[in-house]
């Protein structure tokens, strides 16, 4: 039981999990009630930054004005009919997103992981119909360290024991290269039974990696070279929070096939999508793939409005402003105990160097007592990203607390 943590409330809430919910996440122990633009109350009343905004769900600011109008007159009216249906929204969704982005299709799904597996469906689909790959033959390659969900075809992808490790038999057809090796790809394509690369151009679990300038180009020219699709995986580093719309757009690069999800509701309900042009999209037909709640009203409509508050508020222009001063201003610290930082846009991270293997949750818990909310990710690296609609004078704000709570690793 948890009930030595401080705050009656705060320990009757984690016992309940404890105790009646499956033990498949270790969190910061603070639950949450209420959370507004860049800020989260627990129940004691107590207010944090919030730096994870929810692993990038949160772009848009918790509980936005607009997302929240647009979700609640919607919620009183029609919220699924499922797609044995027509709705009178998704036509307008779809019409309003495919311009968005520039792409003839979209399909669209629930959470971020079903953005993945319809990819990588569409992906095998084209590969047999349009470049003509032999019946189950069809691979898909993966860059290591990916991270994209939790089901059985994610972790079949992945390098890393903890998601894949006593889940096996694994699914056929994956293949993983190293990530920002453009030698190494381009020698898996000479397999003529590629049909697609999946890739996140920052891979956000791994700690925010960030490959050379020129990896992006790199791989949209091979994959022209050789017939393959190019999957971005945007759904944690698209929609403004590196400081453009896609991470993509810092190459001005276009994937053949573009998944979105997270901040594609403003954190508000699941929804993903997956764009693409016709001769990738038209290779399902009705029957082939689906979702029941996939393309519902609610959803649809809160899309639209997450998606238009950030062109409205210019949200790409802020995290680039406020991802650069945050660089900055965690640079000058000069902590021995920052190892490095790194990142792009509102999409950061440090690494920490410190003999403790546990140092960097210590320091996490710090910063949690000083009213700061972030989690460490493989051990060492703690990401910093918050809403994108952070002040210069809260980022300042923000590193003054990372400068305090760092003396608890002195």
């Amino acid at each position: 039981m948890l009930s030595n943590i401080s705050g009656s409330e705060t320990a009757r809430f984690l016992d309940l999990e404890e105790k009646y919910g499956a033990h498949n996440y270790h969190p910061l122990p603070v639950v949450l009630d209420r959370g507004e633009g860049v800020y989260v109350w627990d129940v004691e009343g107590k207010r944090y930054y919030d730096f994870l905004s929810g692993y990038s769900a949160v772009n848009q600011g918790h509980c936005h004005p607009a997302i929240i109008a647009a979700l609640t007159e919607q919620a009183q009216k029609l919220t699924l009919t499922s797609r044995a249906f027509h709705n009178n929204v998704l036509g307008e969704y779809s019409q309003y997103i495919t311009r968005y982005f520039g792409y003839d299709k979209v399909l669209p799904m629930n959470t971020g992981v079903e953005g993945g597996e319809t990819a990588i469906k569409l992906a095998r689909r084209w590969g047999y119909v349009k470049k003509g790959i032999a019946n189950n033959k069809a691979k898909i390659i993966f860059a290591e360290h990916n991270f994209w969900g939790r089901t059985l075809a994610a972790i079949s992808s992945s390098t890393d024991p903890s998601s894949y490790e006593g889940f096996g038999p694994y699914m056929p057809g994956f293949e993983v290269v190293p990530y920002n090796n453009l030698a190494a790809l381009e020698k898996a394509f000479q397999d003529v039974n590629v049909a697609a690369f999946m890739v996140e151009p920052i891979q956000g679990e791994a700690g925010v990696v960030l490959p050379d300038d020129g990896y992006l180009k790199g791989i949209r020219e091979l994959c022209n070279e050789y017939n393959v699709l190019f999957i971005a995986d945007e759904i944690q580093t698209g929609l403004c929070r590196t400081g453009k719309t896609l991470a993509c757009d810092h190459e001005n690069v276009r994937p053949d096939i573009l998944i979105l999800g997270k901040a594609l509701s403003g954190g508000v309900l699941p929804v993903s999508a997956v764009l693409a042009d016709d001769d990738i999209m038209l290779n399902i037909h009705p029957g082939e793939h689906g979702s029941t709640y996939g393309g519902n009203p609610l959803a649809c409509k809160v899309a639209m409005t997450a998606l238009q508050v950030l062109k409205d508020e210019n949200m790409a222009q802020n995290a680039e402003e406020m991802g650069n001063l945050l660089r900055k201003e965690l640079e000058n610290l000069q902590s021995p105990v920052i190892k490095s930082v790194r990142g792009k846009g509102l999409l950061n991270a440090i690494v920490i160097n410190h003999p403790n293997p546990d140092a960097a949750w210590v320091l996490c818990l710090e910063l949690m007592k000083n009213g700061m909310l972030a989690k460490p990710t493989h051990g060492d690296k703690i990401r910093f990203a918050p809403p994108l609609i952070i002040t210069e004078e809260q980022v300042i704000d923000c590193v003054n607390i990372i400068k305090r709570s760092l003396q608890v690793l002195k």
